[in-house]
């Protein structure tokens, strides 16, 4: 297979007929995660594959491996962990913020068995959760010196059975490590010191195969704990091909990762494609975008490194915005955004302020990752992207029987996709041959119900129009509604319990409630906030506010209409943001085609874009009478 047929040309939307006119399967891709990490090492020996910086402050003092080091550094763990009892079908859990250690976790644990990340930000009782879910008895995870909360975790889980091995990481480019604490019952070691013995030039087992699961991601639900998804090898080689197939980007063009690795972005989109293409990363340190030193640092970071290519949230780049750009960014060419609704204020403030252009993408985890891309030779405006190839999306209706019914190009209704990366079902259970999957309704005759509304014109292009699914995606983070509504309910004078996102300048959306109560009781909505503050089991799903109604709206037929109650908090924003705008006649909000779209009335001259383009909602001017 020659480098043309492997990556033929693809920096325009008319380039994918002639893309798919060769099939995939005759590509000659790896076929697993672990065949891709030995494809590049043995073309690219001493090329640099990693460049971790310790943190923002020291940008200047990297840890730099090649594609050399970084393959006998994964066969020494991926040995430790057979060694240790791991075998193809059992899962490897993870927990830690980036650091240098963690990628080659990731990779050994795809290598031996299964890679099961988990974001150290989430309950200790969901962690415990998930862990069971997994089957994980495995835990690699951050000591007390990269993530003292997550050593707190991961040492309760293993005082208390849930796992039998805890292998510890340490800081990027830290000193001599400290004697690790025993625990009754379980093994604790440091990871490099429990791998250093053991081989680096080929991996003991038997190799994974494409069919094999390469990593179970938590995604949220609608009820309880997050879900399991699961990937195969195959999944996620043809989703990092998909994304690696862009001409914008060459073999010497570098990238830098920032977000987590519990995310499919940071796996996907900055480490397995990369990878493929023998591309050096970036690594920002453990905190990455989180990280407030990092924005006054990145575009020193983008010249000394000669960045080609950034993924981020739209929350990041409204920040990068506001920076002076004080370096030379000009080897920018791909800054790719994704997750939720980029706000116009936010593309318009970015590109004139750097030159670089913004990407749109659209993906989900059960769809591997990315499913569809934005061009720069190109401009579709609304669009989120043009499938990617080997990809098909579609918008269905789905009746109330579930009975799916295409509906034409340029209609709303809810997308859908197949194709090679559509994952492979929810955890939900384990027997003798491993995990158990199930789709739970999500996919039908090879099609992935997105949860997602929008259209598809005739040409691919995917524009959404709002989410049929009720998770709040806050700066990309996802948060389960039920979370919520269930802290809530446990108050005596709570009878009923609605949660929806609220846009929001900085994360896009964040989180709101709105309950009822019970007849005849007065309870102070502040008391209500502290309330669902202090029982929501993570932080970051804390309602903004708690508004009380008589009733919580339901269609015709008694279901919950979540609907009406985003509307109320897009008019509340809307109402805000506009107070000090002279000439505002009336605000509204609106449901139309299942999607939210706020209604101004206001004398001709308002300002009323300024103050609404910095929120990702959709508004509409009206003339007064």
């Amino acid at each position: 297979m020659t480098a043309t047929a492997l990556w033929p040309t693809y920096d325009h939307p008319d380039d994918l007929p002639a893309i798919e006119a060769v099939p995939l399967d005759s590509r000659g891709l790896p076929a697993s995660t672990y065949h891709l990490l030995v494809r590049a090492a043995d073309l690219w020996p001493d090329r640099t594959a990693l460049t971790v910086l310790p943190d923002a402050a020291r940008w200047r003092e990297p840890v730099r491996r090649t594609y050399s080091n970084l393959i006998a550094d994964v066969h020494r763990a991926a040995n430790a962990l057979h060694a240790a009892g791991i075998r193809r079908d059992d899962a490897v859990a993870l927990m830690s913020p980036n650091c240098d250690e963690l990628v080659t976790a990731t990779l050994a644990a795809q290598v031996t068995g299964i890679a099961a990340p988990i974001n150290p930000g989430l309950s200790g009782e969901h962690i415990a959760e998930l862990l069971r879910r997994s089957g994980a008895r495995v835990l690699v995870a951050a000591g007390a010196d990269l993530d003292p909360s997550a050593w707190a975790t991961a040492s309760a889980l293993a005082e208390s059975g849930a796992i039998d091995t805890l292998l510890v990481l340490r800081p990027t480019g830290a000193g001599p490590a400290v004697p690790l604490p025993s625990i009754s019952g379980a093994r604790v070691a440091y990871l490099t010191d429990a791998a250093a013995d053991y081989a680096a030039a080929h991996f003991t087992g038997a190799p994974p195969a494409a069919h094999d699961l390469a990593t179970l991601f938590h995604t949220g639900g609608t009820t309880g704990a997050p879900k399991l998804a699961a990937h195969t090898h195959a999944n996620q080689v043809a989703n990092a091909w998909m994304i690696g197939a862009n001409s914008l980007l060459d073999d010497d063009s570098t990238i830098f990762a920032a977000l987590p690795l519990f995310h499919v972005n940071a796996l996907i989109v900055t480490l397995l494609a990369p990878m493929l293409r023998g591309q050096n990363v970036v690594w920002a340190g453990p905190l990455g975008y989180r990280d407030a030193a990092l924005y006054g640092e990145l575009w020193r970071i983008v010249e000394h490194y000669r960045l080609a290519a950034m993924s981020a949230v739209p929350t990041v780049y409204a920040v990068l915005a506001q920076c002076p750009v004080d370096a030379d960014i000009s080897s920018l060419r791909a800054c790719l955004v994704g997750a939720s609704i980029l706000p116009a204020a936010v593309r318009t403030g970015f590109e004139s302020r750097t030159g670089a252009r913004l990407l749109e993408g659209y993906g989900l985890t059960e769809a591997t990752c990315a499913s569809a891309r934005s061009f720069t030779t190109t401009v579709r405006p609304g669009a989120v992207g043009q499938r990617l190839p080997y990809q098909q999306i579609k918008a269905v209706r789905i009746d109330e029987d579930g009975r799916w019914t295409d509906v034409p190009a340029g209609d709303v209704g809810i997308l859908v996709i197949s194709g090679p990366t559509v994952f492979a079902g929810y955890v939900i259970g384990r027997d003798v041959s491993g995990p158990v999957l199930d789709g739970l309704g999500k996919v039908v005759d090879g099609w992935l119900d997105t949860g997602d509304l929008g259209r598809v014109d005739s040409d691919g292009f995917v524009h959404l129009t709002g989410r049929a699914k009720d998770l709040i995606i806050r700066g990309g983070h996802n948060i389960d509604p039920a979370v919520i509504e269930d802290a809530l309910l446990t108050h005596d004078d709570v009878t009923g319990a609605a949660a929806v996102g609220r846009p929001d300048i900085h994360a896009g959306e964040v989180p709101v409630a709105y309950v009822t109560l019970v007849p005849g009781t007065v309870v102070s909505e502040d008391k209500l906030l502290a309330w669902a503050t202090e029982q929501v089991p993570e932080t970051a799903a804390a309602p903004k506010s708690v508004t009380v109604l008589d009733a919580l709206p339901v269609t015709d037929v008694g279901k919950p209409y979540k609907l009406a109650l985003r509307a109320d908090a897009a008019r509340r924003v809307a109402e805000s943001a506009l107070a000090s705008v002279t000439g505002i006649d009336h605000i509204d909000a609106i449901v139309e085609d299942g999607s939210v779209v706020v209604t101004v009335a206001a004398a001709a001259g308002a300002a009323v874009g300024p103050a609404l383009d910095r929120y990702p909602l959709v508004w509409r001017l009206e003339a007064t009478a």
